[in-house]
């Protein structure tokens, strides 16, 4: 029997995500038949630029009888409907392993990227998204003297659960570290003592020179698809020097990541022909009681998580297999990233 040669874009393999310790099942004999990621349209409700019933909107009154200021620009208020509180009782202690609880204080705020309710980052201008990310700093330097940890984070498109199509974010705060950095955390740190580098920047020069997974780059940024992505579509901002946290960020920095952020919004958007959703946050070293601790093994980055696949209405849905044993995949993280990079630069919106 004649030896079969291992092709990665062919056979089935499992691939090591060293951030989180966990593996992903790449499938891609599934996709051998032609790419079949046709332009359907997506049905998009036309959104006005003001809609005064819009509780995000400039002037508007939110639910809860309190009113936004006639903001032109980014604007931040406290959420109403908050995950997290600052005051509260603390739970009981357990002695019991299987019992436990512990304080769960915090502060979420919610911040409106634009006045105008149809302009999302692609299609704003660079000086328009350098403006969210200094008030994400800004945010970032107030909740990081007192927070272990301040998670930016979006969601964007109903199919996401966002129910608001206003461009806007949300800010949550908290007394504890959250699973998802605390795991990275702990994987980055044990990469770090061992080869006294920080993983993400032996990363992002690894892939630099392979250069099959990178969408974008610019001076300072990075923009690709990671080696060990679970969704089709993921991808994962980087510096190029390292940075441990988003207020560490100079202005040539905070500009190059505007640009950065509006091409892999604008190639997600003219992939499927609509507004692409998807989750995206940053993580980087942690704060408040920490801010002072050696965190040489972080490295601050941007993950974009979006569940569309192979068009405007079909998406990945992480059941069954997935939530039970593995993540799997079938579209190849090389594949993606080609599919993204040979995006057009330009929003298909912009005549």
């Amino acid at each position: 029997m004649a030896e079969i040669n291992f092709k990665a874009d062919e056979h089935p393999h499992i691939r090591y995500n060293p951030l989180k310790d966990e593996w992903v099942i790449v499938s891609p004999h599934r996709l051998q038949r032609p790419w079949s990621g046709q332009v359907e349209d997506s049905n998009e409700d036309e959104i006005p630029e003001f809609d005064p019933t819009n509780p995000l909107s400039p002037g508007v009154s939110r639910p809860n009888g309190k009113k936004n200021d006639q903001y032109t620009g980014t604007y931040v208020f406290d959420n109403d409907f908050p995950a997290l509180k600052e005051e509260g009782p603390d739970p009981p202690d357990s002695d019991d392993p299987l019992f436990q609880m512990k304080p769960g204080k915090g502060l979420c705020r919610v911040m409106c990227f634009h006045p105008k309710s149809n302009i999302t980052v692609p299609l704003m201008s660079i000086d328009e998204i350098k403006s969210v990310i200094d008030k994400w700093i800004e945010q970032f330097n107030e909740l990081s003297k007192k927070y272990l940890w301040v998670q930016i984070f979006e969601n964007k498109g109903a199919i996401m659960g966002c129910s608001n199509p206003h461009p806007h974010c949300q800010i949550w705060a908290s007394c504890f570290y959250p699973n998802e950095p605390r795991i990275k955390c702990k994987n980055q740190r044990i990469y770090y003592e061992k080869y006294k580098r920080p993983m993400l920047m032996d990363y992002v020069e690894k892939e630099l020179k392979n250069e099959v997974r990178i969408v974008d780059k610019n001076e300072d940024f990075v923009v690709l698809v990671p080696f060990w992505a679970s969704w089709p579509f993921e991808t994962m901002v980087l510096p190029r020097k390292h940075v441990l946290r988003i207020n560490d960020l100079d202005e040539k920095q905070k500009i190059s990541l505007s640009k950065i952020m509006k091409s892999i919004c604008t190639k997600y958007d003219n992939l499927f022909k609509t507004s692409f959703p998807y989750s995206m946050g940053w993580h980087g070293a942690p704060t408040g009681s920490e801010i002072d601790s050696d965190c040489q093994h972080w490295v601050f980055h941007g993950i974009y998580l979006p569940p569309l696949l192979r068009s405007a209405s079909v998406k990945k849905f992480m059941v069954g297999y997935e939530m039970l044993a593995n993540v799997q995949r079938d579209l190849t993280p090389e594949k993606a990233a080609e599919y993204l990079r040979n995006q057009p630069n330009i929003h298909y919106k912009v005549k």
